[in-house]
């Protein structure tokens, strides 16, 4: 028998020998699915914050920080994650509603259903790993705004018009794992009327401005005019930074 003969037969040898191995062995899965639950802190950005007297002149929306609840659900596939989420923040702020007269309480409820790509960053044998992702965003907003002894405006208090609107965000945190648990230490920078603003202008009078999202400008505007003093369209935009327990299924 040559030299070659020899080596096929034992390579032969060892594939049959090797077979019943790597049968046994289980194949990792390439898709991996986790769900948590997490909370952590909101604040206005853009044209969604400002003063009370902001909001009364229909400049900004006066908001201040508030709380963001969120539930998570998270998809890997080999470095690649489909992450969907829902956010329900809730923004509050009491104040002037003109320079030392009247005043206002506000309050603003944003639900949100986002889905986007992430991508990670595996570390080896650290148990930390970062993302960074992008998502789409329908957000649905309702709040409540009361107005007593103003100068120019009723006395109400009134549920603010629930309207809807789309939007789009950007995250990056890190994934910790803790003997098990994955803690989820995420920041968000949210657009949330990125796309459908509208005004819906009521009866005409100066309180209808304050009793719809009313995000774009007032076709009626004209300067000086007392019921139609919203001059240009609005963003509504948050940053928040959030904990989230992410657990295995």
């Amino acid at each position: 028998m040559n030299i070659l003969s020899k080596v096929r037969n034992i390579i032969i040898s060892a594939v049959v020998i090797s077979l019943p191995v790597f049968a046994q062995t289980p194949v990792p899965s390439p898709v991996s699915f986790q769900i948590g639950i997490g909370a952590g802190s909101v604040s206005p950005k853009g044209d969604f914050g400002g003063s009370t007297i902001d909001y009364y002149s229909g400049t900004n929306y006066g908001q201040s920080g508030g709380i963001d609840y969120q539930v998570k659900a998270r998809i890997g596939i080999i470095g690649f994650n489909l992450v969907g989420q829902m956010d329900y923040a809730s923004l509050s702020n009491n104040g002037y509603a003109q320079p030392g007269q009247g005043s206002i309480d506000i309050s603003q409820k944003v639900l949100s259903f986002k889905i986007g790509p992430e991508f990670k960053l595996s570390i080896p044998l650290f148990p930390v790993t970062p993302y960074v992702g992008a998502n789409i965003a329908f957000n649905h907003f309702r709040g409540n705004v009361s107005i007593q002894s103003s100068v120019s405006a009723p006395t109400y208090d009134y549920d603010i018009k629930s309207d809807s609107r789309i939007g789009y965000g950007i995250s990056a945190g890190v994934i910790v794992n803790l003997m098990g648990l994955n803690l989820d230490i995420g920041a968000q920078y949210n657009i949330l009327n990125a796309f459908g603003k509208k005004f819906d202008p009521g009866q005409g009078q100066r309180v209808d401005s304050y009793l719809s999202l009313n995000d774009d400008q007032d076709p009626a505007y004209r300067a000086g005019d007392f019921n139609h003093f919203i001059g240009s369209s609005r963003t509504l935009n948050t940053f928040a930074i959030t904990a989230t327990a992410m657990f295995g299924l």
